[in-house]
């Protein structure tokens, strides 16, 4: 059976009370993209400290470091040379949170991405040697964003990759903002992905019947068919974490804020929006039998 995690930037800047919130759930695990208004890369030994003295005694797991990884220009030499310094001090954070996965990206969207498959690759070479020495997994997010934003292309990229230590951290509404590759999330792009997932995000998006713009919206209520998808992750096997991020606010959150996540006007009606979103998804898992 998988396990239910939440990311804390999505409740509150302040770490002890998403904690607390994680806890009122009985949740299994907490995911970190920024706490008290710093991203993880950002995250000093105080306060590795003082998550960790938070965590103590809670049962809480951290399922996963959701670093900014590779959320940058391909083309940009020094933008990379960054974004390989920000994998390895979030691999010495997951370290001291004894956590194996980070989350990472393949790089903001250039069109035709097939252009760029092959730099895309090759950019992984330095990075898989950060890996090897820290031993974690890098779970490559599908985002509409990137080059990278449906199952399908996701497992391409796992496929050409081909290395056990680059996995997917599978993101069902994400397909649902990709123009260029329109994909129904549940069973097309699970079913391309998920022999390669080690991860799983938690959302749900709709498009407008009007417009066609794709918004979030609460869990249960979107295009995402999570009433299929959870019984497939148990028929599956799958026993990793699928982590809330709800991404849904009562006042919509602007582009920006859903490309670059984090710090406190993210985080503004979040306590709320996910309170709403974990009660929908404990009702459907009631239904389904699942919880």
């Amino acid at each position: 059976m998988f396990k239910l995690s939440v990311f804390t930037d999505e409740i509150s800047q302040d770490f002890e009370r998403a904690v607390a919130v994680a806890s009122e759930y009985r949740l299994d695990g907490v995911e970190i993209r920024s706490v008290w208004d710093k991203p993880p890369q950002q995250l000093d030994n105080r306060d590795i400290r003082e998550i960790r003295e938070i965590l103590k005694g809670t049962g809480l797991k951290v399922a996963s470091i959701a670093s900014p990884f590779f959320k940058c220009h391909l083309g940009n030499a020094e933008e990379r040379k960054e974004h390989i310094q920000i994998l390895e001090r979030c691999s010495r954070l997951a370290d001291a949170l004894e956590c194996s996965i980070i989350r990472g990206f393949t790089f903001w969207r250039e069109t035709p991405v097939e252009n760029h498959w092959q730099d895309i690759l090759a950019a992984f070479a330095e990075p898989l040697t950060l890996l090897e020495k820290y031993d974690k997994t890098l779970a490559i997010e599908n985002e509409a964003s990137t080059m990278v934003g449906t199952g399908k292309r996701l497992a391409r990229f796992l496929g050409d990759l081909n290395t056990d230590r680059v996995a997917a951290m599978w993101d069902p509404a994400n397909c649902i903002y990709d123009d260029e590759d329109r994909e129904i999330p549940f069973p097309d792009g699970y079913e391309a992905v998920k022999h390669r997932m080690r991860h799983m995000h938690l959302k749900d998006a709709l498009r407008d019947p009007a417009s066609n713009e794709p918004r979030c919206v609460p869990i249960g209520e979107g295009n995402v068919d999570y009433r299929a998808q959870f019984p497939a992750l148990v028929a599956d096997g799958y026993d990793g974490f699928v982590s809330l991020e709800t991404h849904w606010r009562p006042t919509a959150l602007d582009e920006e804020q859903l490309n670059r996540p984090g710090g406190a006007a993210f985080s503004k009606e979040g306590e709320y929006a996910t309170r709403v979103c974990l009660d929908n998804l404990f009702r459907m898992l009631a239904d389904l039998g699942l919880r």
